[in-house]
């Protein structure tokens, strides 16, 4: 998808996005005002915030291996960290959903250089956060950030999602939260989002990520919030978030974020 297309694309969101004036459902009502729009600092962001900044200005050079290629480039960090890592409005929301519902066992597909993961792993000590990486020399990255944060409840799993991902979730007695990143493909978003319902609960929260990214990832983001296990899709733009509880009426929202 073009940046015209892509522009193009956020105006059609702005244009249907609402406010929670119009949400008349008390969780989502509730969720909207004191947490996906809540702009509370917590300090651990800053520390967070100071080694997104080093990567920034990181000019080493690493071999990068893309698995749905299969080919490897040469990149530097500094590079990957400015196009890859979420903006700190995004990873702040994801610390703030996971600070509300209390998960004990969260799911990151898509590590990165870290740093969506430590805003996950940095909200409570007692939970643990297992986070699928394809590539070994980003996940090494990875792994720094973790040690520079004092992050230990952290698993920090290389390989590629199709091999990784069912010994995982086989790993683990359930999934309380599920970070959906890493491949912008319809046809494997939505693999991975059906194999993670496998371990989910009725209190289960699942955040996709980049649902406006390109046509497939619409189409994908179309076809999950449909699916029956979903009771409430919450369109931000940028995330998707799902909630999994048969309690709430089928509902998709598109919330201005």
């Amino acid at each position: 998808m073009t940046r015209i297309t892509q522009f193009l694309q956020y105006l059609n969101y702005l244009y249907y996005a609402k406010n929670e004036h119009s949400v008349h459902s008390p969780f989502v009502y509730d969720l909207y005002t004191n947490i996906i729009k809540e702009r509370k600092s917590y300090y651990v962001f800053s520390n967070i915030e100071s080694v997104r900044s080093r990567l920034l200005l990181d000019t080493s050079i690493i071999q990068v291996t893309d698995y749905g290629t299969g080919n490897s480039t040469n990149r530097k960090v500094a590079n990957i960290a400015a196009k890859s890592l979420k903006k700190p409005k995004t990873a702040e929301l994801l610390f703030r959903l996971a600070n509300h519902f209390k998960p004990t066992y969260l799911l990151e597909l898509g590590t990165s250089l870290g740093i969506t993961s430590a805003y996950l792993a940095s909200v409570s000590p007692t939970s643990q956060l297992t986070t699928l990486e394809g590539c070994p020399e980003i996940a090494n990255i990875a792994q720094e950030t973790f040690d520079t944060l004092k992050l230990s409840n952290t698993v920090l799993t290389i390989g590629s999602f199709e091999n990784t991902l069912d010994k995982t979730l086989d790993s683990l007695p359930q999934l309380d939260f599920v970070f959906i990143d890493g491949n912008h493909q319809k046809g494997p978003a939505i693999q991975y989002f059906e194999a993670c319902l496998k371990k989910t609960s009725d209190s289960s929260v699942i955040v996709l990520d980049d649902i406006h990214w390109s046509v497939e990832m619409q189409e994908a983001w179309t076809d999950i919030k449909n699916h029956p296990q979903v009771a409430v899709s919450i369109d931000l733009f940028e995330v998707g978030i799902l909630f999994l509880d048969p309690k709430f009426e089928k509902q998709a929202y598109i919330l201005r974020f």
